[in-house]
C-alpha cells in the first residue's frame, strides 16, 4: 500500500537541529484513528517524553471525530508511541547525558493501514542558527535560478 503522509511538523527543522529520527507506532482508540485518515492533526508545540520507561507524545492535538459519539476522545490526550525498550533507553541516556536535547515528532503518516509517527532527537538552535539557515536556503535558490 505504501506511506501516506497525513501531517507534517514544518517549524522542526527550521527550530532545531535533528539528530536522530526513529519510526513508531502509536497507540490510539478508533474514534482517533479515524481523525487522523481525515488529516485533523495538528503537531504545533508537540514534544515527546519519556515517563516510567514508556516514550508518551504530549499536546497533540487531534481533533474530534464528527461523527463519534459521547465516547469521543479527548484531544489533548497523552499518546502513548510504540518503541523497544532499547531503543528508549539509549535516547534517555542521551537526554541525561547531554543538555538542550528534545524528543519532537516529525510527521504522521500510514504505512500500510497503520499509523505511525517519525520521531526526532533535536537540539534547539539559537536564534544566529536560524539566521544562517535561512541564507543557506536563499544561496541556494539563486543557484538553482
Amino acid at each position: 500500500m505504501g506511506i501516506k503522509i497525513i501531517a507534517t511538523n514544518k517549524k522542526a527543522h527550521h527550530e532545531y537541529f535533528i539528530l536522530e529520527s526513529l519510526e513508531a507506532g502509536i497507540a490510539l482508540t478508533g474514534t482517533e484513528i479515524k481523525s487522523i485518515r481525515l488529516g485533523k492533526v495538528n503537531m504545533n508545540d508537540s514534544y515527546a517524553q519519556i515517563k516510567k520507561g514508556e516514550l508518551y507524545l504530549i499536546n497533540c492535538h487531534i481533533s474530534k471525530y464528527d461523527k463519534g459519539n459521547l465516547n469521543n476522545h479527548d484531544e489533548l490526550r497523552d499518546r502513548k508511541l510504540l518503541l523497544h525498550k532499547k531503543e528508549i533507553r539509549k535516547w534517555a541516556n542521551k537526554l541525561k547525558l547531554e543538555q538542550h536535547l528534545t524528543i519532537i515528532p516529525l510527521r504522521f503518516y500510514l504505512k500500510d493501514g497503520l499509523c505511525k509517527v517519525e520521531v526526532a532527537l533535536a537540539k534547539g538552535k539559537k536564534l544566529y542558527d536560524k539566521r544562517e539557515t535561512l541564507k543557506e536556503r536563499d544561496i541556494e535558490r539563486s543557484l538553482r535560478k
